[in-house]
């Protein structure tokens, strides 16, 4: 059977630079995210943009500063992280017919937008703030609704039958008018289709979300495995922080289908949620020729071209450009004695209310991961209308 399968979706001209490259996969030892795929699974979109995922229904992001009562405010921040999973993880795939390669971000790249609803104006900037790791941080902010997230990740990928990527990071939503704060940790991934050359993701074990006002929601992620399941299936349960035997609500389906979402002692359905039908907001971002240099659109404008034109020598040549380019700043700040100058972004030492809550679900800390830890810059934030937490760093 699996023979049969192998490449099917592979274009012929391409089949075997992806048997090529799957035997690369499989005896590569050290981060995927350098390696060279084969020109129909490249993506012309850079990783910074992923950041976006967080709020393409910006309503349902903004709502749960729209409710008094704690604990169905708990409930609101899962339902909206939920909305996340299938834009974060399945978009892709269904769109372009399945999961690209993104491009590798540098130092420094911007990817700046804003959203209009009826929520009013969603702001977004996602910064990447280190190369060597990758790491991309971000802030999306309603300041209209007093509703901010930010957040900074990075993957670690690795093969073991099939591509794993661990993310590193996590991302803070807080709520002004309460001041409260929910930590999110981020799932594990792996790479299913490969064989088939149709890959796609599926998230795996657990994440948390954790907050200030004694609520815990956990998400336990499967796939649909070897034999039986469904894919991208998941069961949520939402406690009292310490309480996770006594449930007050509950989720579970398919994130990037349909599920439903109970009241855990009654067992009656509170609301059926089918995620094809939650219409996303296109983010509004400056013509190309507007951004500034270090916008991704604009700097990568010439690699998409090629790559979507699939003219892959027209794609080596821009892209040698930028990492040359990149390599010669690297050279001369060494020369100088001095480091890349982040826009929006800072590093601190640590971040207090992240540690308080981390410590409630054993997240870890990621500093040494993740080259830092980072925030988003309070002198950047009033200038741009963003509103901010209260607690931070120390």
């Amino acid at each position: 059977m699996a023979s049969k399968e192998e490449g099917a979706a592979v274009p012929p001209q391409s089949k075997g630079s992806w048997s090529s490259f799957l035997r690369s996969i499989a005896s590569f030892n050290g981060d995927l995210s350098s390696m060279t795929a084969p020109p129909f699974i490249l993506s012309s979109t850079s990783l910074v943009e992923y950041s976006s995922y967080w709020a393409e229904h910006p309503s349902i992001f903004a709502a749960p500063a729209l409710e008094k009562d704690p604990q169905k405010r708990a409930l609101a921040v899962l339902k909206w992280f939920l909305s996340t999973l299938k834009q974060h993880y399945s978009s892709r795939s269904e769109k372009l017919g399945s999961e690209k390669k993104p491009l590798n971000p540098f130092l420094g790249e911007l990817f700046l937008g804003e959203w209009e609803d009826e929520a009013g104006t969603t702001k977004l900037v996602s910064e990447q703030v280190s190369h060597h790791p990758p790491v991309t941080a971000y802030c999306i902010w309603n300041k209209e609704k007093g509703v901010q997230l930010q957040g900074y990740n990075a993957q670690k990928a690795s093969f073991s039958r099939t591509i794993n990527v661990k993310q590193v990071g996590h991302a803070l939503l807080h709520l002004a008018e309460f001041d409260e704060d929910y930590l999110i940790t981020l799932p594990p991934l792996y790479i299913e289709g490969l064989i088939t050359g149709s890959p796609y993701v599926e998230l795996d074990k657990k994440t948390y979300i954790t907050s200030s006002s004694g609520y815990t929601s956990c998400i336990n992620y499967s796939g649909r495995g070897w034999l039986s399941g469904k894919k991208n299936t998941f069961s949520a349960s939402l406690y009292q922080t310490s309480k996770e035997k006594d449930v007050l609500y509950t989720a579970e389906g398919q994130w990037n289908e349909s599920y439903k979402i109970k009241d855990a002692k009654s067992k009656d359905v509170i609301e059926e949620i089918n995620a094809n039908e939650i219409k996303t907001t296109p983010l509004k971002l400056k013509p190309t020729e507007e951004q500034d240099e270090l916008e991704s659109r604009r700097a990568w404008k010439n690699v998409a071209k090629g790559i979507e034109s699939g003219d892959m020598d027209m794609v080596s040549r821009e892209k040698s450009a930028i990492e040359n380019n990149q390599r010669e700043l690297r050279r001369k700040e060494k020369e100088e004695g001095r480091e890349w100058e982040r826009r929006y972004f800072r590093r601190v030492d640590r971040h207090a209310r992240f540690e308080e809550l981390a410590d409630k679900v054993g997240a870890e800390r990621d500093e040494k991961q993740t080259n830092g830890v980072w925030v988003f810059d309070e002198k950047h934030g009033k200038n741009l209308g963003a509103p901010l937490q209260a607690k931070e760093s120390k």
